[in-house]
């Protein structure tokens, strides 16, 4: 049975993203900034959807983190990976994005990612 479960709600989080997606798009003035979470991970890229390539992208699993993330929990992490993306972005010239969720629920590590960014500088 949680299976089947897993399905739904993997299903229900696919239709919340199509649903947010259809108001929401990335330019190369305005990329969107894409969260996907699974059990263990935070993953974040900058997307520019018109040229169809990703701009930043960071993780809990990057190298560079790696070393600081040990002792942190998830929550931490996230808002970490938050920071060093929008220090990414911003060394590429991005200053503004919009911000995509992805179809998870504003709270918790979404949420963190969106607070890291905003404390390193990123309008998000």
């Amino acid at each position: 049975m949680a299976d089947i479960t897993g399905r739904k709600k993997y299903a229900a989080r696919k239709r919340r993203h199509r649903r947010v997606r259809k108001h929401i798009s990335g330019t190369a003035v305005r990329p969107r900034m894409n969260v996907f979470r699974s059990n263990s991970n935070t993953f974040v890229q900058v997307i520019d959807d018109i040229a169809g390539c990703t701009l930043v992208s960071c993780s809990t699993i990057d190298k560079a983190l790696a070393p600081s993330l040990a002792d942190k929990s998830k929550v931490e992490a996230a808002k970490l990976v938050g920071q060093t993306v929008a220090e990414r972005a911003k060394a590429a010239g991005i200053e503004r994005v919009v911000f995509d969720r992805g179809g998870f629920k504003y709270t918790g590590r979404v949420a963190a990612v969106a607070q890291g960014a905003r404390e390193a500088g990123l309008q998000v």
